[in-house]
């Protein structure tokens, strides 16, 4: 069954209005899956991900488009740039909009290649798993803004999730594979939410890393020690929603901070992890200037991390940051998901004073917390105000909790049920 997806109207949009698209993400989130479905069969599809298809391209990429015609689906482009620069001559020559569609899931070499060879000619956008409004059957809501009103325009498609829901979706993750299937035997999350299907969830996220490790990491950073890489993934995992500090993952892991540099590179390169910027401008000098790490899929850091279950999860000792991990990649979704930049960033300063998310759109900052509790408070918002001193409006804020409805902590901000997202 097929799951519509949030971005299906700005990559039609795309398709229209650029020669070539580019879709980028981890794998196994629906890639070529939404494009192939928006292509309904006009589009020769083929995949690089066959080895032998894949050194045929790279080696004559000038013969492969002639054999593989415009309008054409080419999967996992990384794997062969060397068509890149045939793909720009094609599209100099022929101007037509939708004449490559491209998926890939590396950052590296590929968007150095895209960004030489097709600047000005192509549309890219980037795709993780499901939300839980493409879950929910919502998926055609805008990014996500605690204002009044669009927290007014959500309330109809809020999902009233218990303590118990939320977890069962944090821990199975937001793979499509683990939800495309309305009619199974699996635990139920919601009457209004697709339920897990019949694929047994461990054996798909060891399936997943095993194939993460045997083949991307080759082609990424060339990990002679994949044992040892292993090791590192783990030790990233816990510290998922946390200040990274790069040391200390080397430490525990047992190589030098020059290797973990390189290995969370990687990391971040075949979206695993996103790394989230402190605010800062020239009157914050008391900012701190480390990134917080957050693992992009919050059921394969709960697989790393082996919590056997959701309620062993929500007891465990990482019970608040995977929660945290979970609400910040769905505010992380509406904006990719809506074709836009993530305008996003923290608050620490070298107090220890901490807002979890800063929202800067049009010069003002919309602050959020998020909670693991159902009755947050006004000291929960106690720290927006020393956002006066950026010297940029403060908007409207609110604390994202496990609460069942939208009420006013202050004029400014609200209590923000978790089923809004």
């Amino acid at each position: 069954m097929y799951i519509k997806r949030t971005l299906e109207p700005f990559l039609t949009n795309i398709t229209e209005n650029f020669p070539v698209l580019l879709i980028t993400g981890p794998r196994q989130v629906g890639k070529t899956t939404i494009l192939r479905h928006l292509a309904k069969d006009k589009l020769t599809y083929v995949t690089l991900d066959k080895p032998e298809v894949a050194l045929s391209a790279r080696t004559e990429p000038e013969l492969f488009l002639q054999r593989f015609t415009p309008p054409v689906l080419i999967d996992e482009i990384q794997y062969a740039p060397q068509l890149l620069p045939y793909i720009k001559m094609y599209v100099d020559e022929h101007r037509k909009p939708g004449a490559f569609w491209l998926t890939g899931s590396q950052q590296f070499q590929l968007m150095k290649g895209v960004s030489e060879s097709l600047a000005g000619r192509v549309g890219i956008i980037n795709l993780l798993g499901l939300s839980l409004q493409e879950q929910s059957n919502n998926a055609y809501l805008g990014p996500f803004l605690p204002t009044k009103n669009l927290l007014n325009q959500r309330l109809s498609h809020i999902q009233t999730l218990s303590l118990k829901d939320v977890y069962n979706i944090i821990w199975y993750g937001s793979f499509p594979a683990l939800w495309t299937n309305r009619e199974n035997n699996g635990q139920p999350v919601n009457d209004n939410i697709i339920k897990p299907n019949n694929v047994d969830r461990d054996v798909f996220y060891n399936s997943y890393i095993q194939t993460y490790l045997q083949r991307d990491l080759h082609d990424l950073g060339n990990i002679g020690d994949v044992d040892l890489f292993f090791q590192f993934l783990r030790a990233t995992a816990a510290r998922t929603g946390q200040l990274l500090n790069i040391s200390d993952i080397a430490r525990d892991t047992g190589i030098s901070p020059k290797t973990a540099t390189n290995w969370l590179a990687i990391l971040k390169a075949s979206y695993i992890i996103y790394l989230l910027e402190p605010f800062h401008n020239n009157l914050t000098s008391r900012m701190v200037k480390a990134p917080k790490l957050y693992f992009l899929d919050t059921g394969l850091c709960s697989y790393l991390t082996e919590w056997s279950s959701p309620e062993s999860l929500e007891a465990g000792a990482m019970s608040g940051h995977i929660l945290e991990t979970f609400i910040f990649t769905e505010i992380l979704k509406s904006y990719w998901h809506n074709g836009k930049r993530a305008p996003i960033y923290y608050y620490r300063d070298k107090d220890k004073k901490e807002i979890d998310l800063l929202i800067v759109q049009d010069d003002i900052i919309y602050p959020l917390e998020f909670k693991k509790t159902a009755s947050p408070g006004k000291d929960d918002v106690r720290h927006f105000n020393l956002l006066a001193n950026t010297g940029k409006k403060i908007g409207e804020g609110g604390v994202i909790c496990l609460a069942k409805t939208l009420l006013p902590i202050t004029s400014q901000t609200n209590i923000i049920p978790v089923g809004m997202l």
